[in-house]
């Protein structure tokens, strides 16, 4: 009997394509550590070559699906935050965070008002719009940034160059939502008339922060407990599964939304202190790795969207003043602000030259622009989305393809054996 060959069902295909996905996620990481190529590279590759493909019809433009872009990079951001947090093994003090406030205090408004000044006075973009640009490139990402941030728990590879980097990342993405915020607040009271700005510091600046921080801090407290300090063997480190940290991440990130007050901040510092809660136990090494594992495959999933997202026309609106816009982003302005931040502080120069110069843009970036276009309408979303996905996928190739040596000439410089067992970079 002759058997009829049928079309592939599409839910095998998914499947089949999920394995090769987690394989790959495994994999590439200890084939790359050596090479100049980082994994998000081979990701947008990837997704560029699977949509390119006459049987893919879908057309994955985030102003085609607004919500999905929102809550999917919100999602990918908020797990990259708790590990972020539970990898940090220097305690939490303003001395010793030293760094961390400058490239806060100094780097980010600085970088704000220069890209604000671009998008209105280079592009020709509102100011309404030049400012969600600049709020939205504004956080360094903690997504894409791994391989410049600190080990794993444990492992000692916290010198003060991914520890500066790691910090920046966790924090930045709290304290830019306030620029959201103000853009949002501007674009409705100029259509409106309403007042804003007491509405915009009381609530969107002080409260929400505050309630952030402290938000984070007393479910990481109670985490804390429940993982370490509970009499007995009911304590969730017994339990050996890092879904804790999981657990303690959308815990964190869902109270503290429901509060109306910065979950980013609140996940981040819900990290701290469960890391805080007993340092030195290996469970720490447990919830971190299982975060990182689902945080591989979450960004690998957003970034082979976002590949195909470039060959759907994501680049049509933009324009040359664009590009020039893009790279002075990463190569001037970043690099600029990071060295005027780190002036008089205690390292060399060969490391604050790689601070300044790893201000790594992407997922983080993604999520801003959806929140504040999805809260905001304005004519120039896709001409901003343009500018956002161009910057992100110039530092993702830009950053990607120097991170292995610079980190490793900065090991050698230093005395740290770049070849020594530790962790794969992403």
């Amino acid at each position: 009997m002759q058997q009829v060959i049928s079309a592939p069902d599409p839910y095998i295909l998914i499947l089949t394509g999920a394995g090769l996905m987690i394989a790959l996620v495994a994999w590439l990481p200890l084939v790359l550590k050596r090479l100049p190529l980082s994994l998000p590279i081979v990701c947008i590759g990837i997704g560029v070559v699977i949509f390119s493909m006459p049987a893919v019809t879908l057309r994955p433009l985030p102003l085609t699906y607004p919500e999905v872009t929102e809550r999917f990079t919100e999602l990918v951001v908020i797990i990259a935050l708790m590990g972020a947090g539970l990898k940090l093994d220097r305690p939490f003090s303003w001395g010793k965070w030293n760094i961390t406030w400058r490239l806060l205090a100094v780097t980010m408004p600085l970088g704000i008002l220069a890209i604000t000044a671009i998008g209105g006075w280079l592009l020709g973009l509102s100011w309404v719009a030049a400012l969600i640009l600049a709020a939205s490139l504004a956080p360094t990402d903690p997504v894409l940034a791994s391989d410049v941030q600190v080990g794993p728990p444990k492992t000692g590879e916290e010198d003060e160059v991914r520890f500066g980097l790691t910090s920046e990342a966790g924090l930045n993405d709290g304290f830019a939502f306030p620029f959201v915020h103000l853009a949002i607040a501007l674009g409705l009271a100029a259509t409106t008339g309403e007042p804003w700005a007491a509405q915009w510091l009381m609530h969107n600046v002080l409260w929400e922060i505050f309630a952030g921080v402290l938000g984070g801090w007393l479910i990481g407290r109670l985490f804390g407990w429940l993982t370490f300090h509970v009499p007995a063997d009911t304590r969730l480190s017994k339990t050996g599964d890092g879904l804790v940290a999981i657990s303690a991440t959308f815990v964190s990130y869902g109270l503290t939304e429901l509060l109306h007050c910065y979950g980013f901040l609140a996940v981040f510092v819900t990290a701290l202190t469960l890391r805080r809660s007993h340092r030195d136990h290996e469970f720490n090494r447990q919830m971190h790795d299982l975060t990182e594992q689902v945080e591989r495959l979450a960004m690998m999933a957003l970034l082979l969207l976002f590949g195909g997202a470039l060959v759907s026309g994501l680049f049509r609106p933009l324009q040359w003043t664009d590009v020039a816009a893009a790279v002075a982003i990463l190569l001037v302005v970043r690099p600029l602000f990071g060295m005027i931040a780190l002036t008089g502080f205690n390292a060399s120069q060969s490391e604050k030259r790689t601070i300044a110069f790893f201000g790594i843009r992407g997922v983080g970036s993604f999520y801003y622009l959806a929140y504040g276009l999805n809260h905001l309408q304005i004519d120039e979303g896709a001409r901003l989305w343009a500018i956002v996905g161009l910057v992100a996928l110039l530092s993702i190739l830009l950053h990607g393809l120097t991170v292995t040596p610079a980190m490793r000439m900065l090991d050698r410089r230093h005395g740290r054996d770049p070849d020594g067992n530790g962790s794969a970079a992403l």
